[in-house]
């Protein structure tokens, strides 16, 4: 091994930790909104239909830029893209920190949804760039793995920042170090090694590989195959249930029926991201190993909806205190069974529009969070007249719903082997 390949080896680290910096704020944004429920709506006046249309502001951003993002890591390279994105988020936090009004509490919440769209799509882009294709499965499960860490800050460290300072501090110091990430990401990033004059990371002559199909030509491809729409609709459901109750409802819901302090209550819901954790790590791997994508993706729906049931019908929304951690570790655990869904978009579509059917399947995960952010919102104000418990059981059937549409979604999905099906009957 040359010097020259050694020395690009240790830069691609640098890199790839730049960008992963980027991941951690995504994940910390996404997830922070419920931690600070009680102070906003105070400071506010939100009901919870309107907190949960605030929260939901983040989602419909990210939505809306699935496929743009795709064009621009395409066209403006990652290093441009993340770094455009990480100054928009920081812009978009201190603006929410700031907020005088409503408005601008959304305005900002939308603004670091838009800026932090970016950020997943270029990691792909990179990796693909600077790491060979055989550690192409290990990055994106070590990518997913650190950047999860950011939703484990915005659960017991952000609360006890906030007791320390206060939200607005926190969101606006949060927002200026996001800016110090940006021009991280401008400093180090390069798109390729041969933008650092470093040898191109090649394993294969080019042959094998395809070049993607033009945008509106990928978008018809995709649609058309009616196998995609229950992945869709899977995606949106088992992503949606997540991110609704880890990151805006689950900190409230322990705060009102519990009556714990907001630290006590994020502590435990933080056990539904190390489940996201160690299920996304190890989703994608397990499955690999069987050779199988529909089998170990029910089995994990099938627990999915069995913790729900058991939250929802068994315990009537209020389980032993005891249980909740077990419970909510099993919720995020069997909630990545959405990573197995990767591997089977890729599998079932034309293998020159794969990231296009990646993307327009992201979008329907962001629509179902922002539609079942808002929903549980709805139901929690519309029954505020009734106990806690009761409202947020009936809040809490909306969680069991979609599981269940989505375990139903699941039984229609092929099994593709681990291997692309698209032109076999």
């Amino acid at each position: 091994m040359t010097d020259e390949i050694k020395s690009a080896n240790r830069y691609r680290w640098a890199v790839w930790g730049s960008m992963v910096l980027a991941y951690m704020v995504v994940f910390f944004h996404r997830l922070a909104a419920g931690v600070v429920r009680a102070d906003i709506t105070e400071a506010f006046d939100l009901s919870p239909s309107a907190f949960g249309n605030m929260a939901s502001a983040y989602f419909y951003a990210y939505m809306v830029m699935q496929i743009p993002v795709g064009m621009m890591a395409d066209s403006l390279g990652a290093r441009m893209t993340v770094s455009i994105g990480m100054l928009l988020a920081g812009t978009g936090s201190v603006v929410f920190g700031m907020a005088p009004t409503p408005f601008w509490l959304l305005a900002g919440r939308f603004m670091v949804g838009i800026g932090v769209s970016t950020v997943f799509v270029s990691i792909l882009k990179v990796q693909s760039q600077w790491f060979k294709e055989r550690e192409f499965g290990t990055m994106s499960g070590l990518t997913s793995f650190v950047g999860n860490m950011g939703g484990v800050l915005a659960q017991a460290p952000l609360a006890l920042l906030v007791g320390i300072f206060s939200w607005r501090a926190s969101f606006v110091t949060i927002g200026i170090g996001t800016l110090l990430i940006a021009l991280l990401c401008w400093t180090v990033i390069r798109n390729k090694p041969e933008d650092k004059g470093y040898p191109p990371v090649s394993e294969q002559s080019g042959a094998g590989k395809v070049a993607p199909l033009p945008l509106i030509q990928s978008l018809k491809i995709s649609a058309s195959n009616w196998r995609l729409w229950p992945v869709f609709v899977f995606f949106g459901c088992y992503s949606g249930v997540y991110l609704a109750f880890s990151g805006t409802w689950g900190t409230p819901y322990l705060q009102d029926v519990y009556h714990m302090t907001v630290g006590q209550a994020s502590s435990i819901v933080s056990y539904a991201v190390y489940g996201t954790i160690l299920g996304g790590f190890s989703a994608g791997a397990i499955s690999d190993k069987l050779g199988l994508r529909k089998t170990p993706l029910i089995a994990m729906n099938l627990v999915a909806t069995a913790v729900w049931l058991t939250i929802v019908i068994l315990w009537k929304g209020m389980p032993p205190v005891m249980a909740l951690r077990p419970l909510f570790f099993l919720a995020g655990f069997s909630a990545t069974s959405y990573v197995i869904s990767w591997a089977i978009i890729k599998e079932i579509n034309h293998p020159q529009s794969t990231g296009v059917a990646i993307a327009l399947v992201n979008t329907g995960a962001f629509l179902g969070s922002a539609l079942i952010t808002t929903f549980m919102g709805k139901v929690l104000e519309n029954l505020s007249h009734l106990p806690p418990q009761a409202r947020f059981t009936s809040a809490l059937w909306i969680c069991l719903g979609a599981t269940v549409l989505g375990l139903v979604c699941s039984f229609l999905f092929p099994e593709t082997r681990c291997r692309n099906t698209y032109n076999r009957p």
